[in-house]
C-alpha cells in the first residue's frame, strides 16, 4: 500500500509533504488498533500527515513544536501498559534524545509510565488547556516540573495566566 502524505489542515503550520524525505522535521508514528493499542499525540502543532494504512500514520513536526504523545496498550485483561511523553522536536545538527516512534527523536520534558502517573499528566494538561493557554504553548519548565513531582509522588504547581505571562515575558528577552 503506498503512503498518502497530506499538509495539515491549518495553514499557518502547513509544511510540504515528502514522501521519503524527512528533512528537519521529526516524525512520530501513530498506531489505532481499537481495544488493543493507541498511540496518538494529545496535543500539538501537527505540520504533516502521511497515511500509511488503515490503522497507521506518521504526523510531522517542526522543530520548535511541542507535543504530547500518548500510548497505551491492552490485552484481553485490561491495559497492561501506557506511557506519556512531551517532548519538543529539535532541529537537524541539534542533539536529541530518542524516543520510541519517535524519528529522529526530541528534546524531552517529560516522560511517565503507568497508567495513574499518565493520567494525573493529561489532567494538567486539561488544567492548562482550562487557564485558556495551549498547552504547546505553555513554557517546557512547567512540563519538566509536572514530569519530576508526578514520578516523586508529589503534587505540581498548576500553571496559570501569571505564570503564562512570565514565560513570554522571558522568552523575548532571550530572543
Amino acid at each position: 500500500m503506498r503512503s498518502h502524505c497530506v499538509p495539515a489542515l491549518s495553514s499557518q503550520y502547513a509544511a510540504p509533504a515528502l514522501p521519503g524525505s524527512r528533512g528537519s522535521l521529526t516524525e512520530v508514528e501513530l498506531t489505532s488498533i481499537e481495544g488493543r493499542l493507541e498511540q496518538g499525540i494529545r496535543f500539538g502543532r501537527i505540520a504533516a500527515v502521511c497515511i500509511r494504512g488503515r490503522s497507521t500514520s506518521v504526523a510531522a513536526f517542526r522543530p520548535g513544536a511541542t507535543f504530547a504523545f500518548v500510548r497505551w496498550t491492552s490485552n484481553n485483561y485490561g491495559i497492561v501498559h501506557s506511557s506519556i511523553a512531551i517532548v519538543t522536536a529539535v532541529a537537524a545538527g541539534q542533539p536529541y534524545a530518542r524516543l520510541p516512534f519517535i524519528r529522529p527523536g526530541g528534546d524531552i520534558l517529560l516522560r511517565v509510565d503507568e497508567w495513574p502517573k499518565v493520567q494525573l499528566v493529561l489532567n494538567a494538561i486539561d488544567a492548562v488547556d482550562a487557564a485558556g493557554i495551549d498547552p504547546c504553548d505553555a513554557a517546557p519548565d512547567h512540563w519538566r516540573h509536572v514530569g519530576i513531582r508526578v514520578a516523586a509522588g508529589m503534587p505540581f504547581r498548576p500553571y496559570n495566566a501569571d505564570r503564562h505571562a512570565a514565560w513570554l515575558r522571558r522568552r523575548a528577552i532571550e530572543a
